[in-house]
């Protein structure tokens, strides 16, 4: 009988507790096959500090709750492991899986997340651990994951920008002269989120859209910008908040794996368009609500999230190791998926892009993007309310000794 632990890795989304959900259920249907359930605080943090709380001793209120809660309950980390997987760092990591008897590691994370993933299953083959496996699960809300249909946590964040999108468009156009609004939505590399807009109606849709998919010519914006703003009295944008333009980020704090803390893009085309076109601005940023709002999470995302989970654990039980679950979309109308493995060595550091084919221009998605987004975002999770609050988890957090 071997231990099993879960690691959350990377940004947070509001599901992805509930992937720690569905394999915490699922590994309580194997107690022959796992005796503890431990979650690793602070992602791998907690397997190099010997970090650990056993998740079996926890309320089962406070496990079901986990479908509401955003953030990463365990808490997480952006840690980079080493190059070099025979450093400390990585003695240390064997060290706690061997004191607790770990056989199972589900780290859930994103693309930086997998080569964490994928770092740790190397280092157990080549050590020759054969009782310990490793599977990744898959969570980002940019949708840039390689070697899947798509991300968990994006169907939800997705909801959320339209949402948000929608009520704050009507607002916006309230004034018979109102105001340049550039709405910055996440997205380092990849424009999904943001595309996600184009499935309003065209009376609150942005007049313009630009994601880092599409060269991004700032003259040329200038040019559209005034030309809706004559036409409609405002003007409605969104962008991604990794759009590259010359601007100054020299004081940009930097993660471990080298990527730039974003923030500020609509703040300073509200500053430029001030400047240079004479006309009233407002940037809006979303920022970690869109990731963290658990009211507009996607009932299918929920759903998948759960089963993702469990798939996970089922996988290591298998004997199955140093892969990620993948989604492939086998039918459109209704909608159905498959749920696959792929290897971590493809899935690691990869990115995967909007598409040509899914891009018209810089006012439209075409017919297979929104195609593609539409059943991601069909329907609600009901939420439970206390005096009017949504209660989250709160874990008692007892440390493995």
């Amino acid at each position: 009988m071997k231990n099993l632990v879960y690691i959350q890795s990377g940004g947070p989304t509001s599901v992805i507790n509930s992937s720690l959900y569905g394999a915490i259920k699922e590994a309580k249907k194997h107690p022959t096959l796992i005796g503890h359930i431990y979650g690793s605080r602070y992602g791998i943090e907690g397997l190099i500090d010997d970090n650990l709380i056993d998740l079996g001793l926890e309320d089962d209120e406070q496990i079901e709750l986990l479908l509401q809660t955003p953030g990463s309950i365990l808490g997480t980390t952006r840690k980079k492991l080493p190059k070099d997987i025979h450093t400390v760092e990585y003695t240390k990591i064997i060290d706690t899986i061997k004191k607790h008897n770990i056989g199972y590691v589900l780290i859930n994370g994103g693309n930086d997340s997998m080569d964490t993933c994928h770092k740790i299953a190397t280092l157990v083959e080549e050590l020759g651990i054969n009782d310990v496996k490793v599977i990744g699960v898959p969570k980002t809300i940019d949708n840039d994951l390689a070697c899947t249909d798509h991300s968990l946590g994006f169907p939800s964040a997705a909801k959320y920008v339209m949402n948000a999108v929608n009520a704050f468009s009507v607002d916006a156009g309230c004034f018979k002269k109102g105001k340049v609004h550039v709405v910055e939505i996440m997205g380092r590399s990849a424009g999904w989120l943001t595309a996600a807009v184009d499935l309003l109606p065209p009376e609150t849709r942005p007049h313009l859209i630009y994601i880092p998919e599409i060269p991004f010519d700032l003259e040329q914006f200038l040019v559209d910008v005034k030309k809706v703003y004559a036409e409609k009295g405002f003007a409605l944008v969104a962008i991604s908040e990794g759009l590259q333009f010359e601007r100054d980020m020299s004081n940009v704090r930097v993660d471990g794996f080298g990527h730039v803390q974003l923030g500020g893009a609509a703040s300073e085309l509200c500053r430029i368009i001030e400047s240079r076109l004479d006309l009233p601005t407002r940037a809006i940023e979303f920022s970690i609500v869109q990731r963290a709002f658990p009211s507009f999470v996607s009932l299918i995302d929920r759903k998948e999230a759960i089963n993702t989970g469990k798939k996970a654990v089922q996988a290591a039980l298998k004997g199955i190791t140093g892969k990620m679950i993948t989604f492939e979309r086998v039918s459109q109308n209704p909608y159905k998926i498959k749920y696959l493995l792929a290897p971590l060595d493809k899935v690691a550091n990869a990115v995967s892009h909007v598409t040509p084919d899914m891009i018209v221009d810089n006012t439209r998605m075409s017919d297979k993007f929104r195609d593609y987004l539409r059943p991601l975002v069909v329907g609600e999770v009901k939420l439970v309310y206390k005096d009017g609050l949504a209660p989250v988890t709160v874990l008692k957090h007892h440390k493995v000794k």
